[in-house]
């Protein structure tokens, strides 16, 4: 009898290992919508002359573009802010539930064995004949259990599907908050190197200013110009002094700002280079970029991994609709005394099957497919409007930095004509041959065309940044040392 019992739990644990493989999984498969990329074999703004490299399944890629501006300032402040942030840290424990879910969801597809021991005293009272009796009785058992629901139509393996992609789409959108972290961090960098420009600027203008009110002093002095030239030369100084102190608000501003992003207070946060490297030619992006290269977008394919796994929550509603099949068995023994329980002729077991089938629940099984296949039709939609409005991104990135680039050899020929012209009314100034209206005026256009420039570079600096973000990462070959990141 207990090679009989025996081979009744080993049976039931057994069909963990055979009987999923010969059912049946019902649900639709699953398929990638259409949307606005299919079809479009290159973006409208790429650089024509540049050839593609990029492959739509590359992710080794998708967090390592910032390398390529060849900053190791930048390389630095990226590395701590991985290590430190805040809301990566958060991100990355979204992950870690998401992997916790799925090993759960998974588990559920093996049977479950357990090992229990039970002790009960229990006592009764009787009556015989004229007199009453009680009766104390001890029971010793213990057991080990087996139960295992036969998966036939896919529930449980739907689930775990519909939890992997779970997984993976919190892995993606970890992916999305390290993508906007490192571009927050390269931005807040440019900011912080262009307002130091700005800054020494602002203090090499007061210089000039005030070397033009000594002059305009001097010339005061020996009755050349009337006191409204001096009034002017002062407010013109004045101006400059007022635009330093804003600009340095701004720099501390956005040095604490940097200071957050690298999981930092201000006082931690040592001073930065003013200098940039000049930023790799636009034409690196290659004109053979198919649109489907926004599939690596971490929001494009966590909004799709979210579509994977509404798609495999449908087969786990649907197979609601049918039976469920569970196995249990026990094997263990009984006895009044605690070494009893160790001998064969105490022995215990057991073996069932449950069949349980839905009759009847007031439509709600059917109700929950419904709702989960228009929760399908609404994340597709949702997909195609990210990918819809990715493309536009990328469009709108390539094209601003091309023509911001024009732009710039325009603001340069201002500068240059602008300190031409400045120098050219000092002098005439000097000899009295030019107002004091017009030698102020051309020293404000010349402040205007400088930070007109760094504030042109910045917006280039951005507006490549918002090129790699658009496209998902870069479009050339993976970093050596992009696992760094």
């Amino acid at each position: 009898m207990k090679n009989i019992a025996v081979n009744v739990i080993l049976g039931v644990s057994a069909a963990a290992g055979c009987v999923v493989p010969c059912g049946c999984s019902l649900g639709p498969k699953y398929s990638r919508p259409d949307t606005a990329a299919d079809g479009q074999e290159a973006f409208m703004y790429a650089p024509s002359e540049s050839g593609g490299k990029a492959d739509e399944d590359d992710f080794a890629v998708v967090d390592a573009w910032w390398r390529g501006f060849g900053d190791e300032t930048t390389r630095l402040l990226v590395m701590e802010a991985l290590e430190n942030n805040t809301d990566l840290a958060a991100a990355s424990a979204r992950v870690m539930q998401a992997r916790a879910v799925l090993t759960e969801v998974s588990g559920r597809q093996w049977p479950e064995i357990s090992y229990g021991f039970d002790l009960s005293r229990d006592k009764r009272s009787f009556k015989f004949g004229p007199q009453r009796f009680s009766n104390l009785a001890t029971t010793y058992s213990h057991a080990i259990s087996v139960s295992y629901v036969v998966d036939f139509f896919g529930r449980l393996r739907h689930a775990s599907k519909a939890a992997a992609a779970d997984m993976l789409a919190a892995e993606a959108a970890r992916q999305t908050v390290v993508n906007s972290l490192i571009a927050s961090v390269v931005r807040a960098r440019v900011e912080v190197a262009t307002l130091q420009r700005r800054l020494a600027i602002a203090r090499a203008d007061s210089k000039s200013r005030r070397e033009t009110l000594e002059v305009v002093e001097r010339r005061y002095d020996h009755g050349l110009v009337p006191v409204v030239d001096v009034r002017l030369a002062r407010e013109n100084l004045q101006v400059s002094k007022a635009a330093e102190l804003e600009l340095r608000l701004s720099l501390a501003k956005a040095r604490n700002a940097m200071a957050v992003l690298l999981g930092k207070t201000p006082a931690e946060l040592q001073e930065t280079p003013e200098t940039l490297p000049a930023l790799p030619d636009l034409e690196v992006v290659p004109v053979g970029i198919p649109a489907q290269l926004l599939r690596r977008r971490p929001d494009v394919r966590s909004s799709e991994l979210a579509l994977v796994a509404s798609n495999e929550r449908i087969g786990a509603r649907i197979a609601e609709l049918y039976p469920d099949l569970t196995l249990s068995a026990s094997l263990g023994n009984a006895a009044d005394r605690w070494r009893d329980i160790w001998i064969g002729a105490t022995e215990t077991y057991s073996a069932a099957m449950h069949l349980a089938q839905p009759f009847f629940k007031g439509r709600q099984l059917q109700a929950r497919v419904k709702a989960e296949r228009a929760r399908f039709e609404e994340l597709a939609a949702d997909y195609g409007g990210k990918v819809l409005a990715a493309i536009s991104e990328v469009e709108d990135a390539l094209y601003t930095e091309e023509m911001l680039r024009e732009t710039l050899v325009h603001v340069r020929s201002r500068l240059e004509e602008a300190r031409a012209a400045e120098q050219l009314t000092a002098r005439r100034y000097g000899q009295g041959v030019e107002s004091i209206l017009v030698t102020l005026d051309t020293q404000r256009r010349r402040r205007a065309a400088e930070e007109q420039l760094e504030i042109l570079r910045q917006r280039i600096w951005n507006t490549r940044i918002n090129v790699f973000l658009a496209v998902g990462g870069d479009w050339e070959e993976a970093y050596t040392d992009a696992g760094d990141a």
